[in-house]
């Protein structure tokens, strides 16, 4: 029986094999090094790992002189640091400079469970997407999180990596290649397009189970570069089908939703309804709990969808 692993443990394996696949791979973190999963780069490569403290914003500093200096920098910490604590020095070194910095935010959205509202980062997204020069990914699964990290590596450029502390179930995809900036199609449909991202994968695909079961048949795409957005997959989906949905772990002004309304809009207007937390905070409780209290779960999908394609 294969072990059900967390993204953050996936960003772990990933950048150890990152590390011995580039010598120039270093990696700084806050003082979370065995919380984040960084501690194995650590062990790996202690010449080239860098740990700052809690000092989330010298750490981003120190991560742009290295990548500066011909380095590919992974600076690592809780995504209520990273990006939320530093985002002026993101803003100004990182991405105005384009620099080579990979800034990894772990623990985020809801799923960190009773660490409270405080940590549980819902903004990120939104605002990491909101910066020019910078790649946005959020991984659905362990596996998907390593191969990120793999790519992520090559990748030239400031970029963000959300992760999540709790255990995320493996996504079925074949293990198709992983690519920067595009898609994935995991199921066809012709009544509803549902494009989630992260832990709402696996919900998305349970909930196209169960509308199959109503005989509604659901495209399942797995969205987890957010920026740059995969336009013609999104689109090509849609086109097929009357109704959208978007999931996601975060906040929906600004997030993945956002992203696919506008795109919808000005090319191919269809009814569409955003899953997400809506305009308030988290609260401490068991990861599951709260998926269900903020209504990001494939039974509120599936009643979205449904009550869509009534309308149609």
């Amino acid at each position: 029986m294969t072990k059900i692993l967390s993204t953050r443990d996936g960003f772990g394996e990933g950048l150890v094999e990152a590390g011995l696949q580039n010598s120039e791979i270093v990696a700084l973190s806050a003082d979370v090094a065995e919380s984040t999963r960084a501690d194995g780069f650590k062990d790996k490569f202690p010449s080239r790992y860098f740990e700052v403290g809690v000092a989330e914003q010298n750490m981003v500093g120190m991560a742009v002189g290295l990548a500066l200096s011909g380095k590919t920098a992974f600076a690592i910490s809780y995504a209520s640091f990273i990006p939320c604590r530093a985002y002026d020095q993101i803003r100004v070194s990182v991405a105005y400079n384009n620099a080579n910095v990979k800034l990894v935010g772990s623990h985020a959205g809801l799923i960190t469970g009773f660490d409270g509202a405080s940590h549980q980062t819902l903004e990120d997204i939104a605002m990491m997407r909101a910066l020019p020069n910078m790649t946005v990914v959020v991984p659905a699964d362990a596996t998907e999180a390593k191969q990120a990290t793999l790519a992520l590596s090559k990748h030239k450029g400031p970029a963000y990596l959300r992760l999540g502390r709790a255990d995320a179930p493996k996504i079925d995809d074949n293990d198709s290649p992983f690519v920067i900036g595009k898609a994935k199609i995991l199921r066809q449909g012709i009544n509803a397009t549902i494009v989630a991202c992260g832990i709402m994968v696996n919900e998305a695909l349970e909930a196209a189970d169960e509308l199959a079961e109503q005989s509604i048949s659901a495209a399942v795409i797995n969205c987890h570069t957010i920026k740059p957005l995969d336009s013609d997959t999104i689109l090509r989906c849609v086109s097929k089908t009357k109704v959208v949905v978007t999931a996601e772990e975060a906040q929906i002004s600004g997030g993945l939703g956002e992203a696919v309304a506008s795109l919808v809009a000005e090319n191919n207007p269809k009814p569409l309804k955003r899953i997400g937390v809506n305009n308030c905070f988290g609260q401490s409780g068991q990861p599951q709990e709260l998926l269900e209290h903020y209504g990001l779960t494939r039974q509120h999908i599936v009643g979205m969808v449904v009550e869509m394609l009534k309308r149609c």
